[in-house]
């Protein structure tokens, strides 16, 4: 639906909608009015005018979330716009600031936060052209590195390395992008932009190239840290990691798949456990953890134990979780605390209930988000699982995709959904009666697809109708049959996919090489 605008803000619209104007005119524009233009020349794409105002922006701080977001002239928030024309025109305009007018003594700008710009799967951009969170790292990168080469090789005036503003961005590097940025962060003291990476994930990175570009972030500074799939971090790297840098500020901390495997502990890999967990220990704001995929078995208290703080985010899916680990999570501290957590991957209502239902009403009063998916949840579990999310009145998010679920049994979890009063998103399963006879779960990747889709149509609806018959509009409920969105992983997937072909490119010749000299 439409948002109201002010008459300040329709004003602002008129005004910015002529390019040219708007650069005669800047000048006698009141300091105070350069918000609310720039919130209406990004609502209407206005690039050049974009330019113009960050590149005289008069005040002390340029912050992007409050700038786009929720506002008194026009309510809707526009930080989830990642308007490649207005970002860019944004990053020109701020290296412009730094180059142009001989005056630096009416600079005032000290702080640019860029942190705030949200990636999502839907655009409302007229451009329909994104830049996501990789190219806002490598286009701030590659503009610090002109600034520098254009200040020391033209006669401009010295006042201008006397500007020093700190901008602050969530960086993302991968292979591709590394060098730039790395050349980006080594110089940041000569730069009158200074780099400053409040979150830094990384992903297709050789772990040398990791640990060296990890050491210039400056970790003190770090607020979350996201080293992803094809970083090849095994514990005794995140060991290394953690012995050699401190993350004193750290709030969040994802590790890729494989970090730990308990399978093969010797009695030096328990002990490098311990000291891993008294490292995390040391971390006092860490709040988020996620380590999908590692084999812990046993292994949680251990980990989680040293933690002086209790965990809002926890993500342990598919980590082999058994019956003591799952008692330690129930009857921790973190658990009353806990807002977002991932037991995906786990027979939970076959091998566990009463601990899973202690845990989720422990965790009840706060719990918005909860997935569990490949869980084998069938349709005898429906009434207990309904029984267990009754007291989590604050669920937001439930995400429950890959259980064997029959049509019948997810209208009658749907019609219990629709009682819980600020839900917003359910991923359901494709229902089990959709697929050929003997089909087994988990189903793999081939056989995903393989269903009926003009059933699987029939009972979207009918689920759909449920929600409309409670008045729940606002609930979406979705079959993502691949996974949720990842806005990182969508803007760097032909990097990756040309990653993994090599990788198996690679494993084939030595697979043949072997097979060569065994015959």
């Amino acid at each position: 639906k439409a948002t109201m605008k002010s008459l300040r803000f329709i004003t602002a619209e008129a005004f910015v909608s002529n390019a040219e104007f708007v650069r005669k005119s800047l000048g006698g524009v009141a300091h105070n009015l350069f918000p609310l233009l720039f919130k209406a020349s990004y609502l209407l794409e206005q690039g050049e005018v974009i330019h113009d105002l960050v590149e005289n922006w008069p005040l002390v701080d340029f912050n992007m979330g409050k700038l786009l977001g929720t506002t008194v002239d026009y309510q809707e928030d526009l930080s989830c716009r990642t308007c490649s024309v207005c970002l860019e025109s944004c990053l020109t305009g701020l290296r412009d600031y730094v180059l142009n007018h001989p005056s630096p003594y009416v600079k005032r700008l000290k702080v640019v936060d860029l942190t705030g710009i949200k990636d999502v799967e839907v655009q409302f951009c007229e451009c329909k052209k994104t830049m996501g969170r990789w190219a806002r790292t490598q286009l701030l990168s590659k503009l610090c590195l002109e600034l520098l080469v254009y200040l020391q090789q033209t006669q401009c005036n010295p006042g201008a390395f006397e500007i020093s503003v700190d901008v602050l961005i969530d960086l993302f590097v991968t292979e591709r992008n590394y060098e730039l940025v790395m050349q980006a962060l080594l110089k940041k003291c000569c730069c009158p932009l200074k780099i400053c990476c409040v979150s830094f994930r990384s992903d297709n990175l050789d772990l040398q190239k990791f640990f060296s570009i990890i050491k210039l972030t400056d970790p003190s500074l770090l607020r979350k840290l996201e080293i992803v799939h094809n970083v090849r971090l095994e514990m005794e790297h995140l060991e290394i990691l953690f012995n050699s840098i401190h993350f004193p500020l750290l709030m969040s901390l994802t590790l890729p798949a494989r970090t730990f495997n308990v399978q093969r502990f010797t009695a030096t890999d328990e002990r490098m456990l311990t000291n891993i967990g008294e490292k995390m220990g040391e971390m006092t704001q860490l709040t988020e953890l996620s380590m999908p995929f590692s084999i812990l078995t046993g292994r949680i208290q251990k980990l989680l134990s040293p933690l002086k703080t209790p965990l809002k985010m926890l993500d342990v899916s598919n980590c082999s979780l058994n019956h003591a680990d799952m008692a330690y999570l129930a009857n921790s501290f973190h658990a009353n605390h806990l807002e977002a957590l991932d037991l995906s991957g786990h027979k939970i209502l076959d091998l566990y209930p009463s601990i899973f239902f202690k845990l989720l009403s422990h965790s009840s009063s706060v719990l918005r988000s909860l997935t569990l998916e490949d869980c084998n949840i069938q349709d005898t579990h429906v009434n207990m699982l309904i029984l267990g999310l009754s007291p989590c009145q604050k669920l937001q998010e439930f995400k429950f995709l890959g259980n064997p679920l029959s049509s019948q049994a997810l209208k009658h979890l749907f019609t219990f959904l629709c009682e819980l009063p600020i839900l917003k998103n359910v991923e359901f399963p494709v229902p089990r009666d959709c697929y050929p006879i003997g089909i087994t779960y988990p189903i793999d990747d081939a056989s995903l697809c393989r269903f009926d889709h003009q059933k699987y149509e029939s009972v979207a609806e009918d689920l759909n109708l449920i929600l409309l018959q409670a008045n729940r509009e606002d609930v979406k409920a979705s079959t993502p049959l691949f996974g949720s969105y990842d806005a990182a992983v969508q803007e760097t997937n032909n990097e990756l996919g040309a990653y993994l072909i090599k990788s198996f490119k690679e494993t084939l010749e030595r697979f043949t090489t072997s097979l060569n000299k065994m015959s």
